[in-house]
């Protein structure tokens, strides 16, 4: 019931939902950031204070029919966290000393390796190099679509259709 009324509240922009919010969720979100922002603690406010506002701003993207409330504040809160792990990485080698650096760099980009094949595992082999290309090598569309003997057209309509697939699967499985 306080869902809907959060909901509700938001998406008539009155800051009462933000409160409810807050007071019902907010050791819930910050549980989930701390166990994905891991070892970068000291963004974790920053990143409360962004999933906040991504929740504001994106109220309309929840469908109650897809999924509840809570897991839908949660998926947000993981992919921000890993967002801002992934953003601040390099940052951590300054902190660090070189010893402890080389193994943490190590071990958190093992993590954000599997976390991305964890992703990529939705889409099929074509989509998946499509996706690896061009997000995580930087690849430009005329290039990929060179090589492969399409269209950027056609490129730009499997990389839409891809994230839609990754995202319905991302909520299904929050929900499971």
């Amino acid at each position: 019931m306080k869902d809907k009324l959060i909901v509700k509240y938001i998406k008539r922009c009155n800051q009462k939902g933000m409160e409810i919010l807050i007071d019902n969720y907010s050791g819930l979100l910050t549980s989930v950031i701390k166990t994905h922002i891991n070892p970068l603690q000291i963004y974790e406010e920053e990143c409360i204070s962004d999933v906040l506002f991504l929740i504001w701003e994106n109220i309309e993207g929840f469908d109650s029919k897809q999924n509840n409330f809570k897991n839908w504040i949660c998926a947000i809160a993981k992919y921000k966290a890993i967002d801002y792990k992934r953003k601040y990485i390099s940052k951590i080698d300054l902190e660090i000393d070189s010893d402890i650096s080389y193994m943490d760099d190590n071990l958190i980009q093992l993590e954000i390796k599997e976390e991305i094949e964890e992703i990529l595992s939705f889409l099929n082999s074509k989509d998946r190099e499509l996706f690896t290309r061009y997000y995580l090598k930087g690849d430009r569309l005329e290039e990929i679509a060179e090589s492969r003997g399409t269209t950027i057209s056609n490129l730009h309509s499997r990389l839409s259709r891809g994230r839609k697939k990754i995202r319905k699967k991302i909520f299904k499985e929050v929900g499971e």
